[in-house]
């Protein structure tokens, strides 16, 4: 049997309001073990934006999605069943960390040994859970662009407005803004 795609559920996009229940529920369940941190399988992103993880759309890069041969047979665009069958444990076209983001926690520690009394009010500093050092600044993670609150620079780079005019794509994301749930189906 040749199975070319699978569909298991259908989300409608008008109802999700990106409370994003159902991606702590999943983070919770699935991916809340070691090595797993930097993993969202369900994620809700705010269109336009380069979404999580970076770029993820841009079917050129990551070799994903088909392609129409001359014959008019679908082929997988990274390639024939032999081609697939040598890469099925180490595809050379899968996102690395720095696609996701460097996974943090914070030091809660230093809130519950804070001196009482202290003229300042305590904090608790993002950690990497890579390297368990001190991190500086969070400069990247899921849902960066929650409600447009990134950069219009990276925004821009969203693979579906690519030949759109900048000028024209930042007037359509002051006018129009999306929700855009992913589902993993790893519950189905």
């Amino acid at each position: 049997m040749k199975i070319r795609s699978q569909v298991g559920m259908v989300l409608n996009l008008d109802k999700c309001i990106g409370c994003h229940t159902c991606s702590v529920t999943c983070k919770n369940v699935w991916t809340s073990r070691e090595g797993m941190e930097y993993a969202w399988f369900n994620n809700v992103e705010s269109k336009p934006g380069v979404g999580f993880p970076n770029d993820w759309e841009n079917q050129e890069k990551w070799k994903g999605g088909w392609i129409r041969k001359i014959n008019g047979k679908l082929q997988p665009r990274m390639g024939n069943r032999a081609l697939l069958l040598g890469k099925i444990f180490a595809n050379p076209h899968l996102p690395g960390i720095d696609d996701y983001y460097e996974p943090f926690d914070y030091d809660y520690q230093n809130l519950h040994t804070a001196p009482e009394g202290s003229k300042h009010q305590p904090i608790a500093r993002p950690r990497s859970l890579i390297t368990g050092q001190r991190m500086d600044k969070i400069t990247s993670g899921p849902n960066w662009e929650e409600i447009l609150g990134g950069e219009f620079e990276k925004r821009a780079k969203d693979q579906n407005f690519e030949n759109m005019q900048k000028a024209m794509y930042g007037q359509f994301e002051n006018t129009f803004m999306m929700y855009l749930p992913r589902l993993c189906e790893h519950c189905l």
